[in-house]
């Protein structure tokens, strides 16, 4: 994910190491991805779902798409 997106809405799993940001990007589309960071490694978070390149026309439709592409964020956020 390009870091001029803002992200709008970040939840994470229990423990910390994987999360789903929800976001919207300069041009106005708006999108969603899987990240995960290993605590041992100090790289930071990195993308695990590969969903980020797709673009959706509202948050509202980005989160639906994470919600059937992601079974524990669709559980967090029901």
């Amino acid at each position: 994910m390009a870091h001029e997106n803002q992200v709008l809405q970040s939840v994470n799993l229990e423990g910390e190491t994987i999360c789903v940001d929800i976001f919207r990007r300069p041009d106005g589309s708006y999108g969603f991805d899987e990240f995960r960071r290993d605590p041992e490694d100090g790289r930071g978070w990195y993308s695990i779902g590969y969903y980020g390149d797709q673009r959706y026309p509202s948050e509202d439709a980005a989160r639906a798409a994470a919600r059937q592409a992601v079974a524990w964020f669709a559980d967090l956020t029901a």
